[in-house]
């Protein structure tokens, strides 16, 4: 005889699921609003419609309005196309980085950047510039070693007989953003005015360099690690349950562990090769999807993707164009606008649940 679930739980999936599907098209549609309102707007301003209309007749439709402003169209696909397209993927991998990094560590601080991950890609990046390296692709390819070292080194130095403990994660994060820090100040005295200039670009972060080449070597890193990431959604459930039962219920966790944490440095070492160090994304935005669709990496993983390449995309037009002629590095806004809204979710989640373990 097979056991029937409760009515109760059987009323609750099916509601989370639709919620799940609701929040996943409202993002994706959302951000394509955002996108082709980004792509518009400038110097050269160009309607919405005539952004919809030169990429339909790029695409050989012949539909809609083409841009009527002199140079809108090279304003759009030499300019405001890659950059837009850089910020998706960037807020892609961020926020998705940081969701899988949650779910591996099981702690709700980890993100990329405070078990310094981005700060050692930065630093690989960065020891490539200084050496004057011209290898096609050096530059991503020295993010990723660099980030992947760092962070493996931080979850080596914060476990500890078997278990990886939250304060000892987080300290240990800080410890190693402190010497990538000094790293990087270190190849600032050594190197000339031009490489200051391009490691103060990365510590700033900016998506002045965007370019399609660019968008392509993080597109490549973008779509293999979201579906490496979405592949590993039901044992990261079965992992927040706890280490022993994952693992009775056939979940390898240590190899688990290990090919996310590749996948995280793969991901933030291609947002921070091009685009230099840009926090709170990875941090916040899961925290944002959970109070609305759960804890579940099912849809978690997407929906926090999608989430970042939102904010990301809005921060940068908000960067570009709140001062005329001026450009805001769009790393030192996100810290602006995402250091105070988590400490909100620090109080909120004190009051209404005592904290976080």
């Amino acid at each position: 005889m097979t056991a029937r679930p409760a009515p109760a739980a059987a009323a609750v999936r099916p509601a989370s699921g639709r919620r799940g599907r609701y929040l996943l098209l409202g993002l994706t549609i959302t951000l394509l609003v955002a996108a082709v309102f980004a792509a518009g707007t400038g110097q050269v301003a160009v309607s919405p419609a005539e952004v919809v209309g030169s990429l339909l007749h790029r695409l050989g439709l012949g539909l809609g309005p083409v841009p009527s402003a002199p140079h809108g169209e090279n304003a759009l696909w030499q300019v405001r196309f890659p950059r837009v397209c850089l910020a998706i993927l960037v807020g892609a991998c961020l926020g998705c980085g940081g969701a899988v990094m949650q779910g591996i560590f099981g702690n709700p601080l980890a993100e990329p950047g405070v078990v310094g991950v981005s700060a050692g890609a930065a630093v690989g990046a960065a020891i490539i510039l200084v050496a004057g390296t011209t290898v096609v692709g050096g530059v991503a390819a020295a993010a990723f070693v660099g980030g992947l070292v760092t962070t493996v080194a931080v979850y080596l130095l914060a476990r500890s007989g078997g278990r990886t403990e939250v304060v000892t994660l987080v300290l240990t994060g800080i410890a190693v953003n402190a010497v990538a820090g000094a790293a990087l100040g270190l190849l600032m005295f050594l190197t000339d005015a031009d490489g200051v200039r391009a490691i103060a670009f990365w510590n700033l972060g900016s998506l002045a360099a965007a370019s399609w080449p660019n968008v392509l070597t993080v597109g490549i890193c973008a779509v293999v690690g979201l579906a490496v990431a979405q592949a590993y959604t039901r044992r990261l459930d079965l992992l927040a349950l706890g280490e022993r039962p994952a693992r009775h219920l056939g979940v390898d966790v240590e190899r688990m562990r290990l090919v996310l944490i590749a996948v995280t440095a793969l991901l933030t070492a291609a947002a921070v090769a091009f685009c230099g160090i840009i926090g709170f994304v990875g941090l916040v935005v899961p925290h944002l999807i959970r109070m609305v669709a759960g804890p579940g990496h099912r849809v978690l993983v997407p929906a926090s993707a999608l989430g970042g390449a939102l904010v990301v995309v809005v921060g940068d037009l908000i960067a570009r164009t709140a001062i005329p002629y001026q450009e805001l590095p769009l790393g030192v806004l996100t810290a602006l606008v995402g250091g105070p809204f988590f400490f909100w979710l620090l109080r909120r989640t004190r009051a209404r649940a005592g904290g976080w373990a």
